[in-house]
């Protein structure tokens, strides 16, 4: 019988993962599975079970948020032996599941996880540690994130031109040589975003149209300090309608490498989690680095 090591947040969720944990399990055995289970125990205990564990199992089920996922896929990625990844998503956002085309309900996710085709994934390599869908600095990183909810469903794409809009006058700008597959970029920037995904924070990313998760490349975003609240507002409509076409100082392309130099420290998040604050940071695309369970 396969074996299947499933790894849950059971703070995620506001706490339905526990309620659910026992109709999961009996997803996983009807679907052939020998089933190990492990409740992650503190920040970083994704990371070390996935390392410590993983290379024993036939498919390792994460179900959590982006960041437990996050986590999962760093420890994956230091095995020679990677085992067939699947996600139930059960976070605030679920960006990178925009990606998998997941059903709705944590019972079919959990059947999707469980006997769904893998298909090869693209990770991100961010200075020797790996990033699943999202690498990011400036002054966005934390807009999708921290805008409420009620003022996202109440204004739509208008609320985050608005919470933007508000930090236009502490918004810190970057002087940058990006270096990349295609040529080099200079500019003071005040955000870049080298990305996998459709979604960043439910609102910022590329067209689906432009994003494949196995063709070893990344998107990216990089836009420079505008120079009036008018060209502001040009730049945040066109990260919310995800296109670039008419807004002055923003630049989109695809790339397998970066090197990104600065000035000096510069603060990214790595899937939502901040990762750090170094002067130069190398980013390379890991070509199919994962097998990830999709949901069609």
């Amino acid at each position: 019988m396969d074996k299947l090591l499933f790894i849950y947040n059971a703070q995620a969720g506001k706490g339905q993962v526990k309620a659910r944990l026992a109709g999961f399990l009996d997803t996983f055995v009807k679907a052939g599975w020998q089933v190990t289970v492990h409740p992650t125990q503190h920040k970083g205990d994704a990371a070390e079970t996935a390392a410590r564990l993983g290379d024993q199992f036939d498919r390792v089920v994460c179900c959590g948020g982006d960041g437990t996922l996050h986590e999962l896929v760093n420890g994956l990625m230091t095995l020679e032996r990677r085992p067939v990844l699947g996600y139930i998503p059960a976070g605030t956002t679920n960006d990178f599941a925009r990606n998998l085309r997941l059903p709705r309900g944590y019972d079919r996710r959990a059947a999707v996880a469980a006997a769904g085709a893998p298909r090869p994934c693209d990770v991100g390599c961010f200075n020797g540690g790996y990033f699943v869908y999202v690498a990011a600095f400036g002054a966005f990183t934390d807009v999708a994130y921290d805008t409420p909810q009620p003022f996202k469903n109440m204004f739509g794409h208008f609320a985050y031109l608005l919470e933007g809009m508000m930090r236009l006058g502490s918004i810190e700008s970057y002087p940058l040589t990006v270096e990349h597959d295609g040529g080099t970029e200079e500019g003071e920037y005040i955000f870049g975003m080298v990305s996998n995904t459709v979604s960043v924070g439910g609102i910022l990313g590329l067209p689906a149209s432009e994003v494949a998760l196995d063709d070893g490349l990344m998107e990216v975003i990089l836009v420079q300090k505008p120079k009036s609240a008018l060209e502001f507002q040009a730049v945040m409509t066109a990260l919310v309608k995800q296109d670039f076409s008419g807004a002055a100082g923003v630049t989109g392309f695809h790339a397998s490498h970066l090197r990104v130099t600065g000035g000096g420290p510069i603060p990214w998040t790595l899937d939502g989690e901040y990762g750090g604050a170094p002067q130069v940071a190398e980013i390379d695309a890991c070509r199919q680095a994962v097998a990830i369970v999709y949901g069609e």
